[in-house]
Formats: C-alpha cells, sequence, structure tokens
C-alpha cells in the first residue's frame, strides 16, 4: 500500500484537524462539518495529480487552448454516515464522479468490546475497471473498509483503489494494508499511535458521526 501522510509536512490541513479535535469548536456540528469537507477537498486535489489525463482542445471566446484533462472514471464510495460530509468534499472536486454509499456499522454482541462490523445496505454502480475511491474519516480497526470493500467486489473489479481518510490509527492501516491490493493509495491527513480497548482512536477526535449530526440511540 502507498500511504501519503499529510501531516509529516506543515500545511493549512493542520489547523482543520486541530479545529475537529478541539473539544470547544466540536460543539458547533456545522463548523465540524464544514472542516471535514475541506479536508477531502484537500485531499482530492492530492489524489487527482496520479489520474490519467489527455489533451483536449478547448475553443475560447478568442481561440483555442490544447489543455490536458483527466480521463479517469471514478466512483466515490462513503460509509454512512459519519462519511458524507467527506463524500461532500470529494464530490465538491470530483463532480461527474459516479457514487455509492454503504452502511457499516459496529455490532456488539455479549461483550460490549467486542463487535463485529455489519453492512446492511449498498447502493453502487457497476466497478469494472473504474478507479475505487473509498472514503471513511476514521480509519480506527479497519474492519469496517475490510468489510466494505469485499461487499463491493460483486460489483466488478476496479483498476484501482484510493482510500482518503481524515484520522487514523497505526494498527488499522496495517490491518487494510493486509487485505487490499498491494498497489491501494491510502491519503490520509493524520496518524495517531493508539486504539483503546473499544476500537477508538487516541487521541483521535471521538464520534465523527455524532459530532456531525447528532447522538444516536
Amino acid at each position: 500500500m502507498i500511504i501519503h501522510n499529510f501531516e509529516t509536512e506543515n500545511s493549512l490541513l493542520n489547523q482543520f484537524i486541530s479545529e475537529l479535535r478541539d473539544v470547544d469548536i466540536q460543539k458547533d456540528s456545522m463548523r465540524f462539518r464544514k472542516n471535514i469537507e475541506r479536508i477531502g477537498e484537500i485531499l482530492s486535489y492530492e489524489l487527482s495529480r496520479t489520474l490519467t489525463y489527455a489533451p483536449n482542445l478547448v475553443k475560447t471566446p478568442l481561440g483555442e487552448k490544447k489543455m490536458f484533462l483527466p480521463t479517469s472514471k471514478l466512483v466515490l464510495c462513503s460509509v454512512l454516515r459519519a462519511g458524507l460530509p467527506l463524500h461532500q468534499g470529494l464530490l465538491n472536486y470530483f463532480d461527474r464522479a459516479e457514487n455509492a454509499f454503504i452502511s457499516a456499522y459496529r455490532h456488539h454482541k455479549d461483550d460490549e468490546d467486542e463487535f463485529e462490523v455489519v453492512v446492511n445496505y449498498m447502493a453502487a454502480p457497476n466497478l469494472e475497471g473504474k478507479t475505487l475511491v473509498l472514503t471513511d474519516p476514521m480509519l480506527a480497526t479497519g474492519r469496517t473498509l475490510e468489510n466494505v470493500y469485499k461487499a463491493l467486489q460483486k460489483h466488478g473489479q476496479p483498476s484501482e483503489v484510493h482510500i482518503i481518510s481524515v484520522i487514523g490509527s497505526k494498527a488499522g492501516i496495517a490491518h487494510i494494508q493486509k487485505i487490499f491490493p498491494v498497489e491501494t493509495s491510502l491519503w490520509i491527513a493524520t496518524i495517531d499511535e493508539v486504539l483503546n480497548n473499544k476500537g477508538y482512536i487516541i487521541p483521535g477526535l471521538g464520534d465523527a458521526g455524532d459530532l456531525s449530526f447528532g447522538l444516536k440511540l
């Protein structure tokens, strides 16, 4: 897996991530969603530099100009519900992409700390030969992305796979490296060291879905 970790260099991403983590700024759910969206835009731009391009002749009011435009056929796939603000950030830039959505949640059985990831809703186009971009703001254990990727395989084999995430754990990244093709690219804003016994990223930022859309039962 090719890992693009953007915390290794100072940039405006630091400001957005610091606000996502800040317990006082988190009280403003609109700002929380907007910061995730803006991170999605920045990571989209970085990803766009690796896509396939071809020359096109563009007519202007005063002449013509040859420009290189993207030809990759993208499918943006997000995990509901936490992935929606990140998905919107990607869609702001990749506005011609196809879209897929998957419901994945942690199902706790007898032991409160043990869980399995359940996928029970999916809407996706044909993925055969296309560029699949999976988005999940919190790459914690990596099991959500694992189950999502397995569920999508019945929709065809993409030509390449990219993963976009806001915050990940080292353990989660190590897990998905064993699941995804070796040429998969991970675009991530920051990586934290630790998972707690419930599988949450420490220090992380909390529950991205709840902070974006309110507490769930």
